[in-house]
């Protein structure tokens, strides 16, 4: 009878030893933390024991590894002495089953379910065992040091992007958050990766006035672009001065009678490559909603609104003055008419076309493939697309025609 409660005893301790292994390699610390924040008793020494896995997990192993041996030694005596001889190959045979079925298979298929319930469940007996083999834990510590020093420096266990994006990915694929709240994640995490040439408004659509212009030629630009702030520039728009507000133009007694060099605001500026994490920060300090995007040379490459960052985040932002406009679009017949400001990514994407380019713009990737100032009609091929200029502003492509081989 002895002899079956220790048995008995080694193979529920067995159980939980493997349970406990699974539990605190697959729960999420994120969980016990919030458990703890909640006031759930045993989650704070849960976490606790985590944190320091290795010896954790030397105490599991040292703890299953003793039971285990205990149960066959002891099941071995008990059968010897039932059936003589043959009891050493029965007791193999049968502890093997009921390790494998009951030590191992059953808890941890539970322990994987419930992860930070199970490991709340056995702190205090872990935590009391890791006590206890702290010397056997230290011995295994300046070991896996040893293993460290021959086998290469330790990787480093920090989660990088790459992980957080599958991670996020899975996470919206099973429910936890909605479709809208994982883009918007997404999007942040990806924010500080974009530059401000890449969201910037190009010169070429951009509303900027004179500082030598008559009030009535700026009121009439205020009215028909529906704009807050207007960029105003000396001479041409590589030399802006000044930004421009709406409210500071008209009073309630009409238009201001101040000259504009008085009304206008110092403008801000932002390298074409400056991070917009970067772009961000500098329109906070300088507590503006505009920051103006200058070329290496110093010429101006266009401009940057608080809105074109903030749609960086939640998408396209859209007013009353707003006008949809589809950059690229599909004329069927695996035939796309594309304008020559689409992002190039973008329009990648969208024809299956691998395209290498330092140009953000289709318009200047399709002046890069011609190697001069394009031409309506002007056309060349690439991969198996016939890519034609369809128009031009200036010297500029204002749309091209592709056509999918």
């Amino acid at each position: 009878m002895i002899e079956m409660i220790i048995i008995a005893v080694c193979l529920l301790l067995s159980a939980f030893f493997s349970a406990s292994e699974t539990a605190y390699t697959t729960l999420s610390h994120t969980r016990l933390r919030v458990m703890k924040e909640n006031g759930r008793r045993g989650a704070g020494l849960a976490l606790k024991l985590s944190e320091n896995y290795d010896s954790l997990l030397s105490t599991i192993l040292v703890g299953n590894n003793i039971v285990n041996i205990a149960l066959a030694s002891v099941s071995t005596i008990l059968f010897v002495r039932l059936i003589g001889n043959a009891g050493a190959s029965v007791s193999t045979a049968v502890v093997t089953v009921a390790v494998l079925v009951f030590g191992e298979v059953t808890p941890k298929s539970i322990a994987k379910d419930y992860p930070e319930k199970f490991a709340v469940f056995a702190a205090p007996a872990l935590s009391v065992l890791t006590v206890i083999l702290k010397p056997v834990n230290f011995l295994f510590k300046m070991w896996k040091k040893l293993i460290g020093k021959l086998f290469g420096s330790k990787e480093s266990k920090s989660m990088t992007q790459e992980e957080l994006l599958i991670v996020l990915e899975e996470v919206e694929k099973e429910g936890a958050i909605g479709k809208s709240e994982g883009e918007l994640l997404v999007n942040a995490l990806e924010f500080g990766d974009s530059t401000a040439e890449e969201i910037l408004t190009h010169r070429t659509e951009m509303e900027a006035v004179g500082i030598d212009w008559e009030k009535e030629r700026i009121a009439e630009v205020f009215a028909r672009s529906g704009l807050s702030r207007l960029p105003v520039y000396r001479e041409d728009l590589d030399h802006i001065v000044g930004i421009l507000h709406h409210k500071d133009f008209f009073t309630p007694q009409g238009v201001s009678k101040k000259d504009i060099q008085e009304l206008m605001k110092p403008p801000v500026f932002a390298n074409a490559g400056e991070k917009i994490d970067n772009v961000l920060r500098l329109m906070k300090k300088h507590k503006t909603h505009l920051c103006i995007v200058v070329d290496e040379y110093g010429g101006t490459s266009g401009l940057v609104t608080m809105e074109d960052i903030l749609e960086e985040l939640v998408g396209e932002i859209w007013d009353e003055h707003d006008e949809e406009k589809q950059e690229i679009s599909d004329a069927g017949d695996n035939k796309f008419i594309v304008d020559g400001l689409a992002n190039l990514d973008e329009f990648s994407e969208k024809t299956g076309l691998s395209i290498e380019s330092d140009n953000v713009s289709v318009g200047g990737w399709v002046m890069e493939m011609l190697g001069r100032i394009p031409e309506p009609g002007d056309s060349f091929e690439y991969e198996n697309a016939k890519v034609e200029v369809l128009s031009t502003d200036g010297h500029r492509v204002a749309s091209v025609a592709v056509a999918i081989l």
